[in-house]
């Protein structure tokens, strides 16, 4: 049955509502508290805004949405809004590193080295409310880990942080590409190879620029499972397939040579926060600690050098240890079933939209087994939103059966 304009007109709004996440919903939940309500038109337009306002729009949007975006083509019109954003997130994650950031490191290191007296009282007491500014030995200085975050220009655009903004990527972008290259073919060549060099452009940049190690071993599998799934020979696409893991992983190498020289901490800090899920998982088997509380456990099984963490960076692990053995292996079923269920109907398919949105889903679901995607609201509302599209599309009765470019 051909969608009604009331419901287009709803998967719309749904849609621009999935982006304004992305923009301005983009800090863990655990963390909403600490979100300060803007007040000016500055702080709407820069900072992120608190999770209780989306409520009152998403709880109710929701409910319909699940109702509808699986009927046929429904979901297409969910993509003008949520692609606009991931746009939008795209080009603020280049800006930060091109102007943003050098911008504001040259300002912190000017202002150590002539004082504070030239900035404007206002600015100061906000930058010692964002711990930009730090007191050492009764003297103001520069938070040296917000000097090293500048020096270092990872992006993260209005995400939490880079992983975040590489989870979106990882997410988004393969539909993105695949739009890009089927749905211009009725375009003039011109306008067509534009909108195609930007979506490589824009993604491929800010991808690179967030510096994130598992997002780019995940992206070079998602490459490989295009190249796999293209109608080849056989031996072509081994070569091709040798030729990504070849180039990418000697980028990998080189890029992070100097990241697993010092140690690789960040890694070692992982090991140590699944491993206290692990114990908290077996020391309270049934209901866990509770939703999004892994950090009070953490403190008394951490390690004695090791930061403080409020999350596991994992999500699969996460939920067993926030809601115990029967919360754990239910996340992670429901997961796994789904994927596999869209996954064995779109491999068989014809259909390049069905098949990117699959692999966009694939990359960012691994990504949990790193990071904590499933926290970040902005995040998580659009990747649950897909998934559920895509398995309501491989529904028998759910038309069409092999879809195509523009299904």
């Amino acid at each position: 049955m051909k969608p009604s304009v009331p419901t287009k007109l709803f998967t719309l709004a749904f849609g621009l509502f999935l982006g304004l996440g992305l923009w301005k919903f983009g800090n863990p939940v655990i963390l909403d508290h600490k979100i300060s309500v803007p007040v000016t038109g500055v702080e709407f337009f820069y900072q992120a805004w608190p999770l209780h306002w989306a409520n009152w729009v998403f709880l109710p949007l929701a409910v319909l949405g699940a109702l509808l975006f699986a009927r046929g083509r429904l979901w297409r019109w969910l993509l003008p809004g949520l692609l606009a954003a991931f746009g939008f997130c795209l080009i603020r994650g280049i800006d930060q590193r091109v102007y943003e950031f050098p911008q504001n490191y040259q300002m912190l290191v000017q202002g150590e080295r002539a004082g504070w007296t030239n900035f404007p009282p206002e600015s100061i007491a906000q930058m010692k409310t964002e711990q930009i500014i730090i007191t050492t030995n009764g003297a103001e200085v520069a938070n040296p880990v917000i000097l090293e975050k500048f020096k270092k220009g990872r992006v993260a655009g209005p995400l939490v942080y880079p992983n975040a903004l590489a989870g979106l990527i990882l997410l988004l972008w393969p539909l993105s590409l695949t739009l890009a290259l089927g749905a211009t073919k009725t375009l003039r060549p011109l306008i067509r190879w534009a909108a195609i060099a930007l979506t490589i452009f824009l993604g491929g940049v800010a991808f690179f620029w967030t510096g994130s190690k598992l997002g780019w071993l995940l992206g070079i599998a998602i490459a490989g499972l295009f190249l796999l799934r293209r109608d080849w020979p056989l031996k072509l696409k081994r070569a091709a397939v040798a030729l990504v893991l070849i180039v990418g992983l000697g980028i990998f190498a080189v890029r992070f040579h100097s990241y697993f020289a010092a140690g690789a901490t960040s890694v070692g800090a992982r090991f140590d926060y699944w491993r206290a899920a692990v114990q908290t998982t077996l020391a309270k088997p049934g209901f866990g600690t509770g939703p999004g509380t892994f950090q009070r456990p953490y403190a008394q099984l951490k390690a004695p050098t090791a930061e403080m963490a409020r999350l596991a960076h994992n999500d699969y692990l996460e939920q067993f240890s926030d809601s115990g053995l029967v919360g754990g292996v239910a996340y992670s079923a429901w997961i796994l079933l789904a994927l596999l269920t869209a996954g064995r109907r779109i491999w068989r398919a014809n259909g390049a939209l069905a098949f990117a949105l699959l692999a966009g889903l694939l990359g960012w679901f691994a990504q949990g087994f790193g990071e904590f995607g499933l926290y970040i609201p902005g995040l998580a509302w659009p990747a649950f939103t897909l998934l559920g599209c895509l398995v309501g599309w491989c529904l028998p009765e759910s038309p069409p059966a092999r879809p195509g470019t523009g299904g």
